[in-house]
């Protein structure tokens, strides 16, 4: 038999086919990328209506200090006796008047960019300095750790009040002071979890493999270790912007924080205080604004949490019912 006899026809339009692999890309088979650790703790986050609302409130707050030149219907500093003591809902000035005339809604306005600024530096130069100390001291430990954590032990053994009164009291109250004192009483919690996250790090075998083919000391501790710790770091950042707005306000409070004629929260408590008995919404408008901004970023820090540890996913019912009747045995 010839093997003209043997060969079969086969169909051009089969020659082009290859068999097993999708060509069209919207095929189900394609699978897409997943979403990576930060695009899933956004979604998280803005499925948290407390974050959220503590998120949207602090905007409020940073755009009226940013903007306050323009909303401020009065210079906060400028005194009108003939106006004094005025009540809220006055015609003019919408939350009345102090006791030397002036409108107390442009000084809240402008209270608000120094207590926001002091709050957000104090924070930065906390933990730039707190992770700085962390990293190094976690990473290479020894007796750069005993050092490093002695240090923080001394620090933390001194009353930070007490500490920021004494530099406050011999260098002055002004507003560059106040956050270099706040940061260097502030710090010591950052380096204790940056050092403990470093600790467990240190021992990846990713790092063994990055010190196997020559990446420096450095740019392990900055470039790969730093990334993976970045998580807890940004709540601590978080939470640590309402504890510097407070104790920059107790120090004004106790008249070693912000001075005239410029003005902060804090400030404003400060000069309320002789009038509690005859006019305590004084003290009631700076105190609102202090709560609010502490609760906000106090929701924002907790929403942050919840939305980067992977401990705290949880699975919406419906996809759960859908798993359930695609794999389960009984469909139900």
């Amino acid at each position: 038999m010839s093997d003209t006899n043997v060969q079969k026809h086969v169909p051009e339009e089969n020659l082009s086919v290859t068999h097993g692999v999708p060509t069209d890309p919207n095929n189900d088979a394609v699978e897409a990328r997943p979403p990576g650790p930060w695009r899933t703790g956004a979604k998280k986050f803005m499925h948290n209506p407390f974050a959220v609302a503590g998120l949207v409130i602090l905007l409020i707050f940073i755009l009226g200090a940013l903007f306050a030149k323009w909303i401020a219907p009065y210079d906060p500093i400028k005194q009108n006796l003939l106006f004094a003591d005025l009540p809220a809902g006055s015609p003019g000035h919408l939350l009345g008047t102090d006791e030397l005339g002036r409108d107390v809604f442009s000084r809240l306005l402008y209270s608000s960019r120094i207590s926001l600024t002091i709050g957000f530096s104090v924070a930065f130069v906390s933990v730039f300095v707190g992770t700085l100390i962390g990293a190094i001291s976690g990473y290479f430990g020894g007796w750069v750790d005993t050092i490093a954590m002695r240090f923080v032990d001394v620090m933390y053994s001194i009353p930070s009040l007490f500490l920021n009164i004494l530099i406050l009291s011999i260098f002055g109250a002004k507003a560059s002071y106040l956050i270099w004192v706040l940061a260097f009483t502030s710090w010591m919690g950052v380096a204790r979890l940056v050092r403990g996250n470093y600790l467990q790090l240190r021992e990846m075998q990713y790092v063994e493999a990055a010190k196997a083919i020559g990446v420096s000391d450095w740019r392990i501790i900055f470039g790969h270790l730093l990334r993976n710790s970045s998580a807890p770091i940004i709540v601590t950042a978080t939470l640590m912007v309402g504890g510097a707005i407070l104790s920059e306000s107790a120090l004004s409070y106790l008249g070693l924080g912000i001075q005239t004629p410029n003005t902060s929260w804090g400030l404003m408590l400060s000069n309320a205080q002789e009038f509690m008995l005859t006019d305590p919404k004084q003290a009631l408008y700076p105190g609102l604004c202090i709560l609010i901004v502490v609760l906000a970023v106090n929701f924002i820090g907790d929403g942050i949490r919840d939305a980067l540890d992977p401990r705290k996913t949880t699975i919406p019912r419906r996809r759960l019912d859908q798993w359930r009747k695609k794999y389960s045995k009984y469909g139900t």
